[in-house]
């Protein structure tokens, strides 16, 4: 097994999408680069700990690689916004790729690079790859929350959107509903 953390906006957004991709075995929603130590949603709300919402993935690198995981991030979210994704503002909502290794640093730099050679979006890639240094597990509420909450509001009008576009366009990486 092998961890990789994303920050791609709302951490509920990005859990939901992530726990569908063959491969990913776990997913934990919480904080990353920030100063402070074990912060409070309160606190990341406030806009000045320097975390961002992250979910942390521990996936199986004989199923799933990074390559394929980074694709799956950058489909998902809107890479070209800085500190903003949709109606979610501040810089917790940033877009982030904190690596773990060094192979996963080169793969995500060479992957952001090509993108935005490629112009694939039609504004520059904000997302910033960084050091993993830090890891703080969200309050338990936070956990699952979109299986939790399907009928939630947030849950109906933004995460199942992106459920719908996941698994129209990355059908062959979705988990088999067993």
């Amino acid at each position: 097994m092998d961890t990789i953390t994303f920050g791609s906006g709302c951490f509920w957004c990005t859990e939901a999408i992530f726990q569908q991709v063959k491969g990913v075995e776990k997913v934990i929603s919480g904080y990353s680069g920030g100063h402070v130590v074990n912060p409070t949603y309160e606190q990341i709300c406030e806009k000045n700990t320097g975390h961002a919402e992250v979910c942390q993935l521990i996936y199986d690198p004989s199923v799933v690689s990074i390559p394929e995981l980074l694709e799956v991030f950058w489909q998902t979210h809107d890479p070209t916004t800085l500190n903003r994704q949709g109606n979610d503002v501040g810089p917790q909502y940033r877009s982030v790729i904190f690596y773990h290794s060094e192979a996963q640093r080169k793969a995500a730099e060479e992957y952001k690079a090509a993108l935005d050679a490629s112009g694939a979006f039609p504004r520059p890639i904000v997302t910033t790859v960084e050091p993993y240094n830090n890891f703080y597990r969200a309050e338990e509420y936070h956990q699952n929350y979109y299986k939790n909450n399907p009928t939630q509001a947030y849950c109906y009008f933004v995460i199942r959107p992106k459920i719908e576009k996941f698994e129209k366009v990355f059908k062959d990486r979705k988990k088999k509903v067993e």
